[in-house]
């Protein structure tokens, strides 16, 4: 009686697979040798799939044909194509010893079914079970030691691309600015992570493959420390030699607020209009709303208008205010900005007095440098002691992955400290200067049309002391601490007053 096989040909991605024939190529090999050799090919069993461990779907479905009798033979290109673990590969012997089959053909590697053809094809086994482990173990091996050099081993997260040709992790220049805005949103405490998911997923932020993100993706992103320098790898935290897109303390400003915020914001049922939440009602203290109106006339015309008007929340009085239309209003806010817009002689002088003290004053922080350089030098000593306590197995595990990230951490502040310092000498310059560049633009803003630029810009000088009385807009004297207009001689309420304010004037 002639032996009938099944041909069953496999290859698979991984790395192990990488120099073996294609299947259109095994298939093609396989049928020549069939023809050469007068065998009868049942069926075709074609597998994309490692071998690496048991479960494909295909070989154990021929295996199964072959035990309910459907054939007695296998035709495969070598050994290793049918196995490279030590299941499949000692079921395959089980079958032979029990005579289930009867036969194996390769192309590639001489097998009869005698105890000696056994033994080699044992062998065969085994030296494909020890390519494969002894690769993975190499593969980690040279894992580890890229970690060791700071190099993250895998695939980068959004806001970085992976360079192939240098094996490097470098800032992707289109993503890099919504990340680092993404955190910078957050780090300001009045965003959800549902607004920072919609705001990545308004600015096309896709995944590596090419897949948008979600909003539930968000956090698992401003809560990645490979933004600023470090990343996750084997459960351990490793300091990466890349340029990182933000701070160590704007991400740490980030970690407290999600620590902070135990559930998401809701948002608001109704649309607030756009001076809403900036003034308040002078009669009764409550808060001036804003409501938006449409009006149809007999004939079918329809006018749209915007009222502002007092809550009338108050429980002890009764609020008798009359509403004001908010061009009315705008046309008020763009009087009250102008008056705080800074004369242009004033302008001069300050820009003058800058530039003096720009090329004059430098303060020296050799001392507080040198004293942090001193600690992150004790830092990396102690990071040694304790890899080397872990290495002598004096330290468990766990301890040393605690101990690692929090000397990692601190060195990393440090780092950062040296750099604040350095450039702290001036820190005072450029708010000072970016103050005079609004103050002049204020003239503008109160001319320009734009409603949301005047509202900013509204609170930033006047804070929460406008008030509404009689349709007249107004500014309140200063009564809330965390009022802009608090003191006599801040900035803003100089320029009302029109005397320069003390600081500023050099004395």
């Amino acid at each position: 009686m002639s032996q009938k096989f099944f041909l069953y040909a496999r290859k698979s991605t991984d790395v192990e697979d990488k120099q073996i024939l294609s299947i259109e190529a095994q298939l093609q090999e396989l049928r020549d040798f069939a023809k050469r050799e007068n065998v009868e090919i049942a069926r075709e069993f074609i597998e994309k799939q490692s071998a690496k461990i048991p479960g494909r779907p295909m070989f154990n479905d021929m295996l199964s044909c072959i035990e309910a009798g459907e054939a007695d033979s296998i035709l495969s290109w070598h050994p290793d194509r049918l196995a490279r673990n030590s299941v499949d590969g000692g079921k395959i012997i089980y079958l032979l010893d029990t005579n289930v089959i009867v036969g194996l053909k390769f192309p590639s590697f001489w097998f009869e079914s005698t105890p000696q053809g056994k033994f080699m094809l044992n062998i065969a086994f085994g030296q494909s079970k020890y390519y494969v482990d002894s690769l993975s173990e190499n593969t980690k091996r040279g894992l580890r030691q890229k970690v060791r050099r700071g190099e993250y081993p895998s695939l980068a997260p959004i806001g970085y691309l992976n360079d192939t040709r240098n094996k490097t992790v470098v800032v992707d220049r289109k993503q890099a600015p919504v990340i680092q805005k993404a955190f910078e949103m957050y780090a300001k405490g009045d965003q959800t992570l549902e607004r920072i998911g919609i705001f990545l997923e308004q600015n096309r932020l896709i995944t590596k493959i090419g897949q948008r993100i979600h909003i539930s993706r968000a956090t698992f992103i401003l809560s990645n420390p490979f933004y600023y320098g470090h990343f996750r790898y084997g459960g351990e935290i490793h300091e990466g030699h890349y340029k990182p897109i933000i701070s160590k303390k704007l991400f740490d400003q980030v970690q407290v607020i999600m620590k902070q915020k135990s559930r998401p914001r809701h948002k608001q049922k109704n649309e607030h209009q756009i001076f809403c939440g900036l003034i308040t009602c002078a009669s009764c203290g409550m808060m001036i709303t804003g409501e938006y109106k449409v009006k149809t006339q007999k004939n079918g015309t329809q006018h749209f208008y915007t009222y502002y008007h007092c809550t009338k929340k108050s429980k002890t009085q009764k609020c008798s205010e009359p509403c004001i239309r908010q061009e009315i209003l705008d046309a008020q806010f763009s009087s009250i900005l102008q008056k705080v817009s800074m004369p242009r002689d004033w302008a001069e002088y300050l820009n003058t007095r800058l530039e003096q003290d720009r090329t004059n004053s430098a303060q020296s922080v050799s001392v507080f440098v040198e004293k942090n350089q001193k600690r992150i030098k004790d830092i990396s000593v102690k990071l040694q002691r304790l890899l080397d306590g872990y290495l002598e197995q004096d330290i468990e595990k766990q301890i040393y992955r605690e101990e690692k990230a929090k000397l990692l951490s601190e060195k990393k502040s440090l780092e950062e400290e040296i750099s604040s310092a350095q450039q702290k000498q001036n820190s005072w310059l450029e708010p000072m200067q970016k103050w005079i560049n609004e103050a002049q633009d204020m003239e503008k803003i109160a001319l320009d049309s734009n409603l949301l630029n005047k509202k900013v810009a509204a609170k930033k000088v006047f804070g929460s002391n406008l008030l509404l009385q009689n349709k007249t807009l107004r500014v309140s004297a200063p009564t809330f601490s965390n009022s802009p207009a608090e003191s006599s001689e801040n900035p803003w309420s100089c320029l009302r007053t029109g005397a320069l304010p003390t600081e500023l004037r050099w004395q």
